[in-house]
């Protein structure tokens, strides 16, 4: 008897599941084929990225070869290409690096260069202190101390990742704009920071020892 029982129970649940199946067969179909066809759809995205990486990599490479040869007119348009259809990785590189080609014909369109990309937030902070290093660096020559501090007084922070170059740069700005005062605050601050790379803690105490003493009171 109790196995009639457990075959009516089991010809039951067969009945059930079969109504349940015949109900709903049509969203679970549906819904399996939208997993396979996101697993599909990344696993393409995926190849694609590798492709254009690679097919950049390549590109950047090249660009790089007529730079080595001292083509740089050329390298500067190869480099630019790049940076309008490259990955994010590549676009930024070779910003930089169409921007370090111009400067071997234009110095102050290459500033500009950096200038953009140090006011895009979309390459990230590092980027952007590096770019405005660059653009200072081709500018330290010509530029008053007060663009120059505007330029970099901000990445000469304590903290900052470049902040040994702009302290250095504001200070061999300040001293040939003759502000000696601006030249030993950035000074100071060189020989106070116990990270300072000895090369530049040597230029310096270079510079130190070409300002004129201070007037004693």
């Amino acid at each position: 008897m109790s196995e009639l029982f457990d075959e009516v129970d089991e010809e039951v649940r067969r009945d059930q599941l079969k109504k349940l199946w015949d109900k709903y067969s049509i969203y679970f179909i549906a819904l399996m084929v939208l997993i396979v066809a996101a697993v599909g759809g990344w696993r393409g995205y995926q190849y694609f990225e590798a492709q254009k990486a690679a097919e950049a990599g390549a590109a950047f490479e090249k660009a790089a070869e007529l730079s080595d040869q001292g083509k740089h007119a050329e390298a500067e348009t190869a480099f630019t290409e790049l940076a309008a259809k490259a990955p994010s990785g590549y676009r930024t590189l070779a910003r930089l690096r169409a921007a370090a080609e111009a400067a071997s014909r234009d110095p102050k369109a290459a500033a500009k260069m950096y200038d953009e990309i140090a006011a895009d937030r979309g390459v990230g902070g590092e980027w952007q202190d590096l770019a405005k290093i660059r653009a200072a660096g081709l500018l330290v020559d010509s530029a008053s101390y007060a663009d120059m501090q505007q330029r970099l007084e901000s990445s000469a922070a304590p903290k900052s990742t470049f902040r040994h170059t702009a302290r250095e740069m504001l200070a061999l700005s300040a001293w040939r704009n003759n502000d000696t005062t601006a030249a030993r605050k950035w000074l100071d601050a060189i020989a106070e920071d116990g990270e300072t790379p000895s090369g530049l803690r040597s230029r310096a105490e270079a510079l130190q020892a070409l300002l004129p003493p201070v007037a004693k009171s």
